[in-house]
């Protein structure tokens, strides 16, 4: 398959605003006097709902009909490397110890406190800053990968992914911009770490991209798109929705969720020709 520079750089361009949002979420932990809890929670439910969504009804067909072109097996093709992005995924959170994981989320006040007295224990604050650096952009490699992928098949279908996954790195901005600044004492510091953190998802989808570009086919591309509907379910149930839960009530989670679905629904029936 081949891209034009524009139809790059549009991607490249969405998957850099997802990435950045963890700036956001920066802003909130140093400006904002107490997190809104209840709001954060909705709109984590409704990013949940959006991935969900897209992944099962947008990302998974296209998959299949990509890999129909080229073998008899496609739906067990597709299924496998569905279960593989869901099984890659998991991998990368289960080899990042807890402690350093981005994705384990916290309440601001409570990282505030838990990390003053983990910075006495410190002995080599950079060390420990480049460890951090390099469990979030594990993380967000998938994540890049997946918004890039999905913007350069279906700029519409990319645009909602991006803002899903926007929404996704504002509390990861927060769960790695306070420990940082408690353990440096500066706001500085915590403010770039967190945008290094949302830079390794355009990083990571450029590298992935110029890897399979080699040898993209309607078969390897349809494995790769397979791979990214299985990463967002997996980002959708274990990270966004224990973390919505912890932020505010079950029923504003629920309601976020189905809101997104909703809305993810109702743009296919208005605007079937972006899709």
């Amino acid at each position: 398959m081949d891209y034009s520079f524009n139809e790059i750089l549009f991607a490249f361009l969405l998957t850099l605003f997802a990435g950045l949002s963890t700036g956001i979420g920066s802003a909130i932990a140093f400006f904002a006097r107490r997190t809104n809890e209840k709001f954060l929670s909705v709109a984590l439910g409704f990013s949940a709902g959006v991935m969900v969504y897209l992944s099962f009804v947008e990302i998974f067909p296209e998959a299949i009909e990509s890999l129909e072109e080229g073998s008899n097996n496609a739906y067990l093709i597709g299924t496998l490397a569905f279960f593989a992005g869901i099984a890659i995924t998991a991998l990368i959170d289960r080899i990042i110890p807890e402690r350093i994981n981005p994705h384990e989320y916290r309440d601001v006040e409570e990282l505030s406190l838990e990390d003053r007295a983990e910075k006495e224990k410190t002995d080599n604050l950079m060390r420990a800053g480049l460890f951090v650096a390099l469990a979030i952009a594990l993380h967000n490699f998938p994540e890049g990968l997946a918004t890039f992928m999905a913007a350069l098949e279906n700029p519409a279908l990319g645009i909602s992914i991006a803002i899903a996954i926007a929404i996704h790195n504002i509390p990861e901005g927060i769960s790695v911009s306070v420990p940082v600044y408690y353990a440096t004492g500066s706001k500085v510091k915590a403010f770039v770490y967190s945008f290094l953190s949302g830079l390794a998802q355009p990083v990571g989808a450029l590298i992935g991209f110029f890897i399979i570009a080699t040898f993209v086919t309607d078969m390897t591309f349809g494995i790769v798109f397979a791979a990214v509907g299985g990463i967002m379910v997996y980002i959708a149930f274990d990270e966004l929705l224990p973390t919505a839960e912890k932020y505010g009530r079950h029923h504003l989670v629920i309601y976020g969720l189905l809101a997104g679905m909703a809305i993810m629904a109702f743009s296919l029936i208005i605007l079937p020709a972006g899709f």
